[in-house]
């Protein structure tokens, strides 16, 4: 039996309502976790099949049985979101495998992505992720393959570390948290990690809160190649959009929410490299949309509920329907 992997998704009626006006087709929810976003799609809109992709084994496992119920109309896969388009023909290579869709040639009505990690990741203490807890110092989304936290800090530079964690917001205290652990080293578990980062950092700065939470946030970001993996996956999922389909994009960090934000701005300019407010005369073609400017936030009934919403940022872009 699949463990319990209980995780609450965010913001999932906007979710819902963004995508039903794409045509009928596949929507490619690249972060399934337990299968949250899926199932209300499932739910709500007939038209649409689901692609549920995700690099957790239990997460896997959790939206293997919600989706269950939705027979064909849900096809499940273990993989980095990365790989989108390798699992699109593959999942479509059988057609008995793909809802209602031709085998060679599948609608792309939507793509999803809930980045950063999910409460199941964070509340299991024998996962790594937390500071709160002391356990095995992993962090690994996919835990069976891969460096670990704890391989990472027993072989980065002070350089390295201090890079990484100004990156993340931990400017002040970078370098000084960089050399503790250099110092410290090997670190094995949570706990230690937390210790030396809380040892490092000045008194009155830990009264604004745990001083290793931007230290854990960046690690866990390194570990699994986060920023790097996103960055590839947006132009992919932008290409594979149908006309109408759309892409949306919930992330929590500032470092992934600016490569959204860029990625989108390249799909509705096309490109274009001309001076603003000027005529385009580099021969771009734009063929995408915002749906809306900027990023809608969770509502604050939401974030009281869930108060994980409340640094949640959701992003929409639409190609554009052929004339």
């Amino acid at each position: 039996m699949a463990r319990i992997f209980a995780h609450e998704p965010v913001m999932v009626d906007e979710v819902v309502a963004l995508f039903e006006p794409v045509p009928p087709g596949v929507v490619i929810d690249g972060t399934a976790g337990a299968g949250g976003h899926a199932a209300a799609l499932l739910d709500a809109h007939r038209h649409l099949g689901v692609l549920a992709v995700d690099r957790d084994p239990d997460a896997v496992a959790a939206s293997t049985d919600r989706l269950e119920g939705f027979g064909r109309r849900a096809v499940v896969r273990r993989a980095t979101f990365d790989r989108m388009a390798d699992l699109v023909a593959e999942a479509t290579s059988e057609p008995s495998s793909w809802p209602e869709s031709p085998a060679t040639s599948p609608t792309i009505a939507g793509v999803l992505l809930d980045l950063g990690v999910s409460s199941p990741q964070i509340d299991r203490a024998e996962r790594g992720f937390s500071y709160r807890h002391s356990a095995p110092l992993d962090m690994r989304m996919d835990p069976t393959g891969g460096p670990s936290a704890a391989d990472l800090l027993r072989n980065a530079t002070v350089d390295e570390l201090a890079a990484l964690f100004a990156a993340n917001g931990e400017n002040r205290f970078a370098r000084r948290i960089a050399r503790a652990i250099v110092e410290a080293r090997p670190l094995t578990t949570t706990g230690e990690l937390a210790d030396v980062v809380a040892r490092a950092v000045p008194a009155p700065a830990r009264r604004r809160g745990h001083p290793a939470r931007r230290v854990f946030q960046a690690l866990r970001i390194e570990v699994n190649d986060e920023l790097a993996q996103l960055a590839r996956t947006l132009p992919a999922a932008i290409g594979l959009l149908a006309p109408g389909g759309r892409t949306v994009v919930i992330a929590y960090h500032s470092g992934e929410d600016r490569l959204v934000k860029a990625a989108f701005a390249e799909a509705v300019t096309g490109g274009c490299t001309c001076p603003p407010g000027l005529p385009c005369v580099c021969g771009a073609h734009p063929d995408h949309e915002l749906v809306f400017r900027g990023a809608r936030k969770a509502s604050a009934a939401e974030v009281e509920r869930n108060p994980r919403a409340k640094s949640a940022r959701l992003r929409a872009l639409q190609r554009k329907a052929a004339a």
